[in-house]
């Protein structure tokens, strides 16, 4: 492969593109502020994966040791677990502590996720002990330094104080008397997702982590939300995509697992297709009788699949917002059957003009044409409705099942409503051309 030349301004957007050795040389011929601002902005697997390309422990130590804990462990998390021992000697004795503690977490709840570093002061201290003492941690606790947490001698949360309220004070008050006591706070075991939710809700930069004691464990800061509401965002789209959710980057992810990842929903969505072979089996009396009902086949199983695959969206993005609960799903199911026979209406009617005018200018259709638009048009009002009504009530299902909504794909819908759109549509037209072309 041939060298490639990088500046350093340019170094981020090219990094993707560059080998293990070139990101290494191009990081090395940094200044030292320089390659601090860049290591910070990058990802937390390219992080780790430059630190394995780094041949010295002492190179190594630097670079890990300018993290804060929650990073650090997130790091060792993305390398093989033969490593771990290897990039845990290099943290001093606290340091290990501390991410030896968060790597007991799950990746993803709030445990996994807080800064074990945070300033806290005590409530009978005065506003100018507080500001001292929130100076004096902030050189070691630089993450999130707009807020001091008040804790009691047993580390139990009381309140929270801002550095402009304690400035604001008067002198000689208590901490106690000026600081917010009505506190937002998690448990160590929430999920990323309703954390996020929460940060949003209250308009918050950082909210604590409690124990079961409500004992002060550590901080989420909005900066660790960016990065969780770009992946569970990024795994919703992988799911309704119609595949696995992927962790790694588009071009680190191996070949072989990215033909996995993908592959098993396909052969999942590939048998659910057989069955709309199946259903047209079915048919096919009486689509050799009326050969123009074929015709229209895609047009119908089409409709009723893309509404399935809107609806399905819709609910899985207002339920990960947190606008719609598992209880509303009547109220949903209501307002989407609603929905869904305006919409057919709408592609109904559509249809019908379709074919009225191209007998008018051909007379494709022959002599029932009448007929074969009102079982169109009837047909795309009853598959539509059914397609928005599936793809609503499927994330509910999966929800209340336990799984994530996410999976119920738009491909999945999708195939589904294929299959009962063929029945729905070969069922009105044997009512509606009994006698005549049926």
């Amino acid at each position: 492969m041939p060298k490639v030349k990088v500046g350093k301004r340019d170094l981020y957007e090219v990094w993707p593109l560059l080998t293990a050795e070139e990101r290494t040389e191009a990081f090395r011929a940094m200044s030292l502020g320089k390659a601090e601002d860049f290591y910070l902005r990058l990802s937390n697997p390219d992080r780790a994966a430059l630190l394995l390309s780094m041949k010295s422990d002492d190179e190594r130590k630097l670079w890990l040791r300018l993290l804060a804990p929650d990073d650090t462990a997130d790091i060792i998390q993305k390398v093989p677990p033969e490593k771990h021992p290897q990039l845990l000697a290099l943290l001093s004795d606290t340091e290990r502590n501390e991410v030896r503690a968060l790597l007991a977490y799950a990746a993803d709840d709030a445990g996994g996720l807080m800064n074990p570093r945070f300033i806290q002061i005590r409530p009978d201290m005065l506003v100018d002990e507080g500001i001292l003492y929130f100076r004096r941690q902030a050189k070691t606790h630089s993450v999130h330094f707009y807020s001091a947490y008040v804790v009691d001698t047993d580390r139990r949360l009381v309140g929270v104080v801002t550095l402009r309220t304690l400035f604001a004070a008067p002198a000689g008050t208590l901490v106690h008397d000026v600081m917010k006591t009505d506190v937002v706070s998690v448990p160590e075991d929430m999920d990323q997702e309703k954390i996020s939710q929460l940060i949003e809700k209250y308009k918050l930069s950082a909210i604590p982590v409690v124990d079961v004691e409500g004992r002060m464990k550590g901080i989420v800061s909005i900066d660790d939300i960016v990065n969780v509401v770009r992946q569970e965002a990024t795994e919703d789209i992988q799911k309704i995509g119609g595949m696995e959710a992927i962790t790694e980057p588009y071009w680190q992810i191996a070949f072989s697992r990215m033909i996995q990842k993908r592959g098993g929903w396909l052969v999942v969505l590939f048998l659910g297709e057989l069955l709309t072979a199946s259903a047209m089996g079915y048919f096919q009396k009486e689509i050799a009788q009326a050969l123009i009902l074929t015709l229209f086949i895609p047009l119908i199983i089409s409709s009723g699949g893309n509404s399935g695959s809107q609806a399905t969206t819709l609910i899985i993005r207002a339920m990960a917002l947190g606008e719609i609960q598992l209880q509303q799903w009547w109220q949903v199911f209501r307002r989407e059957a609603l929905s869904g026979l305006c919409l057919g209406a709408i592609l109904g009617s559509i249809g019908v003009v379709r074919i009225l005018l191209w007998q008018a200018f051909t007379g494709i259709y022959g002599e029932h044409f009448a007929l074969v638009a009102t079982a169109v048009g009837i047909s795309l009002v009853g598959v539509v409705m059914w397609g928005t009504i599936v793809g609503s009530m499927l994330p509910f299902v999966l929800r209340r099942l336990g799984f994530d909504p996410a999976s119920a794909s738009a491909p999945f819908v999708a195939t589904l409503v294929d299959v009962t759109g063929l029945v729905i549509y070969f069922g009105v037209a044997g009512l509606i051309l009994h006698g005549t072309l049926l």
